[in-house]
């Protein structure tokens, strides 16, 4: 496996974990449920997994790193926004 990969799955997973943050606590100001707010951040978490698994396996380097930087780039303006 290519290091590139790794690192690229790395940091998806590191800007990914607040993504999960930030849904569940929109989830909850807006519905105020919880099991709501669990279905969000389960959703939220198992397509991170999913997406850093194909990142793993088989796309191509542009693609994995444009995901990486587009999914930074929504967590930094959620976080400085919100």
């Amino acid at each position: 496996m290519e290091t590139w990969r790794i690192i690229a799955t790395v940091l998806l997973a590191a800007a990914g974990l607040p993504l999960v943050l930030i849904v569940m606590a929109k989830t909850r100001d807006h519905r105020n449920n919880s099991g709501t707010v669990a279905i969000a951040g389960a959703v939220t978490l198992t397509i991170l997994m999913l997406l850093g698994v194909v990142l793993l396996t088989v796309l191509p380097a542009l693609v994995s790193w444009g995901i990486v930087v587009v999914i930074a780039a929504a967590v930094s303006v959620m976080l400085l926004a919100g």
